[in-house]
């Protein structure tokens, strides 16, 4: 699935991993900056989501589309889609021309609005990827979790370098009883959270 990578959309990547790096040396305030994922762990979204039972894939908080691009890979390998929420239009639109010069259109669909008010309308989800501002990490779990498939995936980025702000949330998700959780020490730390069968 993931080697090759096909060259339109690792043209794109190594675009978007020079331009984000560029943003964290050249005083790009963090709000435009693209704070996406590190290679490893768009690597280990794929792999992750590919494995995933049937149902629904979304992403929230796309930016310029880097980790979505990672996504597409286990989309396209599973004959599904991605539905990735961004509420920036600036990213949004950054990332609209990251779909289209990967070739991916035809894999994501792109929700340019709150993923809080557009997560009720999607039920039977079986990843999602969190990585958003963090002070609503909470309120999307609380969305999520209910959606997800028996065997679904909701992971969170940046769980280890913004644990202090984090803290309250990581303990509320590691003793909800609706899913196994584990924090993996990849890229800047992610939440893995699995929905039992009771959950």
């Amino acid at each position: 699935m993931l080697n090759p990578i096909p060259e339109r959309i690792l043209n794109r990547m190594r675009e978007l991993e020079r331009l984000d790096a560029t943003d964290r040396l050249d005083g790009t305030p963090t709000s435009r900056r693209l704070r996406q994922v590190t290679p490893d762990t768009g690597r280990f979204l794929a792999l992750l989501a590919a494995t995933t039972p049937p149902g629904v894939l979304v992403e929230i908080g796309t930016s310029a589309g880097y980790s979505t691009l990672w996504l597409a890979l286990a989309a396209m390998e599973t004959a599904r889609k991605i539905t990735t929420f961004e509420y920036d239009d600036a990213k949004a639109e950054r990332a609209r021309e990251t779909f289209h010069l990967a070739g991916v259109e035809s894999v994501v669909e792109l929700v340019v609005a709150d993923a809080r008010q557009g997560l009720p309308g999607l039920a039977g989800i079986a990843f999602c990827f969190l990585d958003i501002e963090k002070e609503f990490y909470q309120d999307c779990f609380d969305l999520v979790v209910p959606r997800l498939v028996t065997g679904g995936y909701l992971v969170a980025d940046n769980v280890i370098s913004h644990r202090e702000t984090l803290v309250s949330f990581l303990e509320q998700a590691m003793q909800d009883d609706r899913v196994d959780a584990l924090v993996v020490p990849i890229g800047k730390g992610v939440l893995v959270c699995r929905k039992g069968p009771a959950g």
